[in-house]
């Protein structure tokens, strides 16, 4: 008997051809695109591929230099998002777009009320109510949204995109905010989306995701297509190759750590935020020599400010920091640095790199008054020349040289060269804030093994980082900050995932028949 194939779904998306230029760059260089009706289509690529921007031109924010668009077989061009809108296509942004002050029946229905002088609330409320039970969305219709957690706020972008009837929905980097509880949440939400008939494309850079939630999988390199595959038949280290263009180790080879004293360490430290908030709560940590120390928590719950006190950008109100024995609260930037701190910003270009300048001018940030860049107050421009140059070499920043502006270099690039001039001076503490983050995997490979070689020649390694999986393939002990304070410190393969997520989202979990209670 011959076995006939399924019958593939019709299109719900096609974009062949698309090209879109900006200044300098082709964001776009020929992409296909085809996605099925009623399938979760994974979106891959590094940051910089031209993802995000292709989405745009569907949704009617760019027009395509040239291509063709068409919606469930028809050709469409669209001039502005309410055309997309139209022809049934909704995007949840990265960014959430929602008025802070507004109920969820307000932000979903703004710009949907129809041409009635008069708003009836109720009938309002009840509509969107019965459409988030409708998906589970689980949301209360009169909640205030600056009340509402980042999942819940989430749901609320996802309701207002269908409240608009759209059939295909567009998520940009919709796990980026989430605890591991919500992220499976949301994974629910979008199989009952698909279960509805509806299509989603998913733009993302996690290989685990892609496994995770989608039928097939588009991947893009450089603005262009580079494959496009079944997910259940392909692996993440053909994934890996495809964004990349070379071979990938997707996993840290880190041997077990050797800790030593402390040289870092932080007691009860307390700060106010804006509206008299206690942004640190009592926070107390340490970081030994020969470890890393990952602490994971959902953006916004004191990391920020926690670094920004340790590496002298703030002063706390109360509290203790010490680095090898000393204590250094409210010391400047250069005082820690004299003794042996150094910082990985997670903001490369406001807070690591002058853009505008050359990549010798940036290597003398924050290491000007030291030798071997000055002698005698004049700065040495020859040598600090002849050290960025090493450098580039070492940590492979790929640039045409030493005199290159630093806002000329990828992504990657930059981070490799403030990772470069962060580790010249040897350092003993190393706080590493997002450093991989918008990198793709095979910057990410770089960056990971060189924070492992500095834990081994016995540096302490402070890592903050919203993305769990670099925090359990990194760190030798983890934090969770939650409100501004640590509750939970466990070492590696000590704790999963989902217990984890339940502290980073303020819940209690069971240990050794003790509830740790945040």
């Amino acid at each position: 008997m011959v076995v006939q194939p399924e019958p593939q779904a019709p299109l719900a998306v096609e974009m062949a051809g698309i090209v879109k230029r900006f200044p300098g760059v082709v964001a776009n260089d020929g992409i296909d695109l085809s996605v099925r009706r009623g399938e979760i289509h994974a979106l891959l690529g590094e940051n910089g591929a031209g993802k995000s921007t292709l989405m745009n031109i569907l949704m009617g924010l760019y027009p395509p230099d040239s291509g063709e668009i068409r919606i469930d077989g028809v050709p469409a061009r669209f001039h502005s998002p309410r055309d997309a809108v139209n022809a049934g296509l909704g995007m949840v942004h990265q960014h959430f777009m929602l008025i802070s002050r507004f109920t969820v029946t307000e932000n979903v229905i703004l710009g949907n009320e129809g041409a009635s002088f008069t708003l009836d609330r109720r009938a309002a409320e009840r509509t969107v109510g019965e459409t988030a039970e409708r998906y589970g969305l689980r949301v209360d219709p009169k909640a205030l949204i600056d009340e509402l957690p980042v999942g819940m706020q989430q749901r609320v972008e996802i309701l207002r995109v269908l409240y608009q009837q759209s059939r295909t929905l567009i998520l940009d980097e919709p796990t980026a905010l989430l605890t591991p509880q919500e992220v499976e949440d949301l994974y629910d939400i979008l199989l009952q989306l698909k279960e509805a008939g509806h299509t989603v494309i998913f733009i993302t850079h996690k290989l685990r995701e892609v496994a995770a939630i989608s039928d097939r999988v588009t991947v893009i390199r450089r603005g262009k297509t580079v494959g496009t595959r079944e997910t259940r038949e392909t692996t993440a280290e053909e994934l890996a190759e495809l964004m990349v263009g070379r071979d990938v180790r997707l996993h840290v080879d880190r041997p077990p750590s050797q800790p030593g004293d402390a040289v870092l360490q932080v007691f009860d430290l307390h700060l106010r935020g804006k509206g008299n908030r206690d942004v640190l709560d009592g926070l107390s940590l340490g970081v030994r020599r020969g470890e890393i120390v990952g602490v994971a928590g959902v953006e916004g719950n004191g990391q920020t400010e926690l670094v920004e006190c340790i590496a002298g950008l703030q002063k706390p109100d109360s509290g203790t920091i010490m680095i090898q024995g000393t204590e250094t609260t409210g010391w400047n930037p250069i005082e820690l640095r004299e003794v042996g701190l150094s910082y990985i910003p997670e903001d490369r270009h406001h807070r690591g790199l002058v853009l505008p300048f050359s990549l010798t001018e940036n290597m003398l940030l924050g290491n000007s008054t030291f030798a071997p860049f000055s002698s005698g107050g004049r700065i040495d421009y020859a040598r600090t020349r002849e050290i960025a140059a090493k450098e580039m070499a070492e940590f492979d920043v790929r640039a045409p040289g030493p005199e290159t502006p630093a806002g000329s270099l990828s992504g990657g690039n930059q981070q490799k060269f403030i990772i470069a001039r962060e580790l010249f001076r040897e350092p003993d503490v190393i706080l590493a804030i997002q450093p991989t983050r918008g990198l793709d995997v095979g910057a990410i490979e770089f960056v990971h093994g060189q924070l492992v070689e500095e834990r081994d020649k016995g540096r302490g390694v402070m890592l903050i980082s919203f993305d769990l999986d670099e925090i359990f393939d990194l760190a030798d002990r983890i934090l969770i900050i939650y409100q501004g304070r640590i509750v939970g410190d466990f070492p590696s393969g000590k704790i999963t995932r989902a217990e984890c997520g339940l502290l980073m989202g303020g819940k209690t979990i069971e240990q050794e028949g003790e509830p740790i209670r945040v």
